[in-house]
């Protein structure tokens, strides 16, 4: 049972996903009785990504740990500098140090099929040309984001994608909360749109408690919500 100290959970969704992508964990996580929140991330940039998510995470009582996935984990190694966050758990994430990009972490390992099956669209930015933001090309969306999720929800996912800003690619992080925060993460091991490699180095060099997940694609919150959950639990006993 939940105690007064107890955190609440704050899922910050990646690219070309929404909130909704947490709908499995969050009932895990609310049956245990766990507070939780699922906010939007708007995926404009690194820094006001971060800057909204460490806004959302001050405005809560008490604790918070924050769990990031894919491009989520930049974006929670950058807000979890907030005083209040105690514990980071990153899910098939990036987990970037300060000073680097989102591309340059991924340029140490072999890339993904993901890069080369990007759709390319712009959108109105203010007092500038019009900038540039990626979805998954429809057709390559079930083999390259969630392999493991059944076909009908898929198709769903695929044409519901929240596209990611270009700019995020190469925006570098101002801080690494987790070289002062206690960290986990969950290693999908079949992941096709980030390399598990760079998982990997990301968490170890963090210093992470990592589980992995073998066959999970990189829609693991979708397809195994108790693994992911049980993780995040991990993580609020820790710091409870």
């Amino acid at each position: 049972m939940p105690t007064p100290t107890t955190p609440t959970v704050l899922l910050v969704h990646g690219a070309f996903a929404d909130a909704s992508s947490w709908a499995g964990v969050i009932k895990e996580l609310k049956n245990d009785g766990i507070p939780v929140i699922a906010p939007p991330n708007p995926l404009r940039g690194l820094a006001s990504d971060a800057a909204y998510i460490a806004s959302v995470a001050g405005q809560l009582d008490g604790p918070v740990v924050l769990v990031g996935h894919s491009y989520g984990g930049a974006v929670i190694s950058v807000a979890g500098a907030a005083e209040n966050v105690t514990g980071l758990v990153y899910v098939a994430a990036y987990v970037t140090e300060e000073g680097e990009s989102l591309g340059e972490l991924q340029d140490r390992y072999p890339l993904s099929p993901l890069g080369s099956n990007l759709a390319k669209w712009t959108y109105p930015a203010e007092g500038e040309e019009p900038a540039v933001e990626f979805t998954v090309k429809a057709e390559a969306f079930p083999e390259i984001f969630a392999a493991d999720v059944p076909a009908a929800v898929t198709e769903v996912l695929a044409v519901a994608q929240r596209p990611l800003a270009a700019a995020a690619f190469t925006e570098k992080a101002a801080t690494a909360a987790w070289q002062t925060k206690p960290s986990w993460a969950l290693v999908a091991g079949a992941d096709q749109a980030i390399n598990p490699d760079v998982q990997r180095f990301g968490a170890r060099r963090a210093g992470a408690t990592v589980v992995e997940v073998d066959g999970a694609s990189h829609a693991v919150a979708v397809s195994r919500p108790k693994e992911v959950a049980d993780l995040i639990r991990d993580a609020v006993r820790a710091t409870s």
